[in-house]
């Protein structure tokens, strides 16, 4: 052990790599791997719960829509993802509560440099135990920081570079005493959460960021919207700015971590969980255990 180093508990973990499943944090980069010492690693995240894993395929064909868009070799087949998934989850109690997570990572820079050799591309499939918060509710705040543009990221995958601008966001707010936080776009557009995407409702009718190629248009995102709208509640993709969620009757979050979660306050204002937080929260546990029952 590294002297003045702390061991790390992780929870159960299993990765498949090189062919085989490996327990616990496996060691599978190098100081030298690319997808490590430069951030050039690209993953998925889809979950496992209560029996059911509801739109795996889509997130593990997203994640080699997500490699061609970054330059990588998406070389792992839809099919072999989801076999791969299923053998990983069954190595845990029926009952745990997963992260499912695909990756792709360049192992070599060309000449040893920041441009990355797309032929090196390297993958493992990580799973591990990860509860489902509790929606017991967050309070939010506005992040000083904000969402790169096309032209300053690769905003368009799930990619590992992306998230120490949130991480920042994150821990600044909860300097503040705030759970998470509203992140505007460079025009000063709200986008989405430190962590996911964001939805209000005001006067009868749900509002979220339209998707503008400053975040991610998250899967549980999509899925959430077609199944309101599916029962008839107005939808609307559009353009918000932080005063609009300082007035909205409701707001809440959706993604794949923790699926979707109400807020209970934005800076000093006390929010309730509401009717249509509730009711996109129904709906997609519905969804999740319907796909289960129609296997």
């Amino acid at each position: 052990m590294i002297p003045n180093s702390k061991p790390v508990n992780h929870s159960r973990t299993w990765t498949f790599f090189k062919g085989q499943w490996l327990e616990g944090n496996a060691p599978i980069m190098g100081p030298r791997t690319h997808g490590l010492w430069l951030g050039s690693t690209i993953f998925d995240g889809a979950r496992a719960f209560e029996g059911v894993t509801p739109d795996l395929d889509r997130h593990c064909a997203r994640v080699n829509e997500s490699a061609v868009k970054f330059g990588l070799k998406p070389i792992v087949d839809l099919d072999t993802w989801l076999g791969l998934a299923h053998e990983g989850i069954a190595r845990f109690p029926a009952n745990a509560e997963l992260y499912v997570r695909p990756m792709y990572w360049p192992q070599n820079g060309i000449g040893g440099g920041v441009l990355y050799d797309p032929e090196t591309t390297d993958w493992c499939l990580c799973i591990y135990e990860a509860p489902i918060p509790k929606p017991a509710g967050v309070a939010i705040t506005l992040s000083p920081f904000r969402r790169p543009t096309a032209e300053c990221a690769p905003v368009d995958v799930k990619a590992s570079c992306l998230y120490p601008n949130c991480s920042r966001a994150l821990i600044e707010a909860a300097s503040r005493g705030f759970q998470n936080c509203l992140m505007l776009d460079m025009l000063g557009n709200v986008a989405e959460f430190g962590n996911a995407n964001v939805f209000m409702a005001k006067d009868g009718a749900v509002y979220t960021p339209a998707p503008n190629g400053t975040f991610l248009n998250g899967i549980t995102r999509q899925r959430v919207i077609e199944l309101l709208r599916g029962e008839g509640v107005t939808v609307i993709e559009t353009t918000l700015r932080y005063a609009d969620f300082l007035a909205a009757d409701e707001i809440f979050s959706t993604g794949n971590f923790a699926k979707v979660m109400p807020v209970i306050r934005i800076d000093d204002r006390q929010l309730t969980p509401g009717p249509f937080y509730a009711r996109a929260r129904k709906l997609y546990w519905d969804f999740a255990h319907a796909v289960k029952l129609a296997a």
